[in-house]
C-alpha cells in the first residue's frame, strides 16, 4: 500500500508528488499520457512567481516579456512596459518533464500511460501498460485536470464554469517583450498574441460560446501558416469542496485557474504543496477524517482564496460589459497615470490589489457609464469600499 497516490503528472501533480516523497511518504504518481506536458493544452505564459514556484532550471524558457499591449475593437489601445521581466513564455513539455524528474529523484514512483478507471473502496483501479491493476493508497491527491475523473467517480461537484480555448503557433514578427491582449475578440473572455521567440507567436482565445468561429475570425490575419494547433479547457470557480473520501483536489481538478487570466500553474503548484503538507500530517497521525482533510481547504483559501473569489466576481462582471464600454475603458487606461499604476502594482497572480487601486480613479468609474447594469454597479461599490 502506498501512503499517497497522485493522479496526474502536470505541474500540480508533480509538485505534490515531489513534496510527499521528499517528506518520506511512499508516493505513486499515475499519468495517463506517455509523456508529461503532452499534448500541450496551455498558452505557456507564466508569471515570474509561477515559474519560480515550479523550482526548475531555465531550460524551458523560450522568451521573456516585460509588459502588454491592450488592443481595442478599432485597433487602437495602450501599452505598458515594466522595464523588467514579468513573465516567461515556456515550452510546457520541457517544464513538465523537469518537474517529473525532480519528483522521481525525490523518491516518487511514476506510472505513465496509465489511467484511473475506477475506485473500489480505498483502491484505485487502473488500466495501462501494466494491464489492469488495483492500487491501494491511504490518501489520493487528484491533479487530473479540468474534467477530473476522480471527482466524477466520487460524485463530487466540480467547477461551475468551463472555458473552451484554442491556440495556434504561427510564424510572426512582433515586439518580443510585449504580450497582446484583445478583450473584445470574444465577448466572454479575451484573445491573446504571445511572442514565443525566434519569429514565432502563440495566437489564441478562450470563451464559453462560439469559440471556434470567433477564433478563426480573429486568427485569420496571422494565419500564413500554422506550426501547432491545440485546444483545451479551463475551469473557473473552485469546486464547492476540495476534499473528501480521503482525497484532496488540486489545480485544474479543483477549478483553481485564475478567473482574470485563465492561468493555473501558480495556484495549482501552491495548492499542491498545501495538499502534500496535509497528506503528511494525516499519514503521520493516522487521521483521514473529513475534519483532518478540511485543513487543506483552510490553507489554500488563506493563501489565494480571496483572489479566486474576487476574480470570479470580476469574470461575471465581464459578461455584463458591452464592447463599447470595454473600448471606452481601454481609451481611459491609456492615461499615463493609469499605466503607471499598472506597472507599479500589476501582479499576474494576485491582481486584486491593482483592481482596487484602479477603481479609486474617477475616470475609470466614469468609463462604465451611468447606465451600467445593476450587477456592475454592485460590483464597483463593493470593490471601492475595499479600496478605501
Amino acid at each position: 500500500m502506498y501512503d499517497v497516490a497522485v493522479v496526474g503528472a502536470g505541474p500540480a501533480g508533480s509538485a505534490a508528488a515531489e513534496a510527499c516523497a521528499r517528506a518520506g511518504l511512499s508516493t505513486l504518481c499515475i499519468e495517463e499520457h506517455a509523456a508529461p506536458g503532452l499534448p500541450v493544452q496551455c498558452a505557456g505564459l507564466l508569471s515570474v512567481n509561477a515559474f519560480l514556484e515550479c523550482r526548475i532550471s531555465e531550460r524551458s524558457i523560450l522568451n521573456r516579456v516585460r509588459g502588454a499591449r491592450v488592443v481595442s475593437s478599432s485597433g487602437t489601445g495602450f501599452s505598458f512596459d515594466a522595464g523588467t521581466t514579468k513573465g516567461y513564455v515556456v515550452d510546457r513539455a520541457i517544464l513538465d518533464a523537469e518537474m517529473v524528474r525532480a519528483a522521481a529523484q525525490a523518491g516518487a514512483e511514476f506510472w505513465l500511460k496509465t489511467a484511473v478507471v475506477g475506485i473500489e473502496g480505498e483502491k484505485l483501479v487502473t488500466r495501462g501498460m501494466r494491464g489492469r491493476q488495483e492500487v491501494a493508497a491511504r490518501m489520493v491527491i487528484a491533479a487530473d485536470g479540468p474534467r477530473s475523473g476522480i471527482a466524477r467517480m466520487l460524485g463530487i461537484a466540480r467547477a461551475p464554469v468551463f472555458l473552451s480555448g484554442i491556440q495556434a503557433e504561427v510564424p510572426l514578427e512582433i515586439e518580443s517583450h510585449l504580450v497582446e491582449i484583445h478583450p473584445n475578440a470574444t465577448p466572454q473572455f479575451f484573445a491573446w498574441v504571445i511572442p514565443a521567440g525566434a519569429g514565432r507567436a502563440r495566437v489564441g482565445m478562450c470563451g464559453t460560446a462560439n469559440v471556434r468561429e470567433d477564433f478563426f475570425r480573429f486568427v485569420k490575419p496571422y494565419l500564413s501558416s500554422v506550426t501547432h494547433l491545440v485546444t483545451g479547457t479551463i475551469p473557473l470557480g473552485t469546486m464547492p469542496q476540495t476534499y473528501g473520501h480521503r482525497t484532496l483536489f488540486v489545480g485544474d481538478a479543483a477549478g483553481m485557474a485564475k478567473p482574470t487570466s485563465g492561468g493555473g500553474v501558480y495556484t495549482g503548484v501552491r495548492a499542491a504543496r498545501h495538499a502534500a503538507a496535509v497528506a503528511v500530517s494525516c499519514c503521520e497521525s493516522g487521521d483521514f477524517s473529513e475534519g483532518a482533510l478540511a485543513e487543506y481547504e483552510r490553507r489554500w483559501k488563506e493563501d489565494f482564496g480571496r483572489e479566486i473569489a474576487q476574480g470570479m466576481r470580476f469574470f461575471r462582471l465581464r459578461q455584463e460589459i458591452a464592447p463599447a464600454q470595454v473600448d471606452r475603458l481601454i481609451s481611459v487606461m491609456a492615461d499615463p497615470e493609469i499605466t503607471d499604476l499598472i506597472v507599479r502594482y500589476g501582479d499576474m497572480d494576485r491582481p486584486d490589489a491593482l483592481i482596487r487601486r484602479l477603481l479609486t480613479k474617477r475616470k475609470i468609474l466614469m468609463s462604465f457609464g451611468i447606465m451600467a447594469a445593476p450587477t456592475v454597479r454592485a460590483f464597483l461599490k463593493e470593490m471601492i469600499r475595499g479600496a478605501n
